[in-house]
């Protein structure tokens, strides 16, 4: 079963994992070993999460890849279902 509008990984990473820890985005960077701004990035859904960045949040925070992984297909598929409902309702309006 599909969640409805499930959050983008990057939220779920600052909401459970950040957040609570109490660690910035720049520690957290370095932690990972990526950019600020690539972390960033991913923070503001403006970037997918890598199987690569899933396996180092699987290592950073306990996890595993292919929950993360798992996260943004989620993600991305219900937004994908969502341009799809709206093509076909613009065809139909057209």
């Amino acid at each position: 079963m599909r969640m409805h509008n499930p959050p983008h990984p990057g939220e779920i990473i600052k909401r459970l994992c950040l957040e609570p820890l109490g660690v910035s985005v720049t520690e957290a960077a370095q932690a990972l070993g990526v950019s600020r701004k690539t972390l960033s990035s991913i923070l503001n859904a403006r970037a997918s999460i890598s199987p690569e960045m899933a396996v180092r949040l699987s290592i950073a925070f306990g996890t595993s890849a292919e929950s993360w992984l798992n996260h943004q297909t989620q993600y991305d598929l219900w937004h994908a279902e969502q341009r799809r409902k709206l093509l076909r309702v613009s065809k139909l309006a057209g």
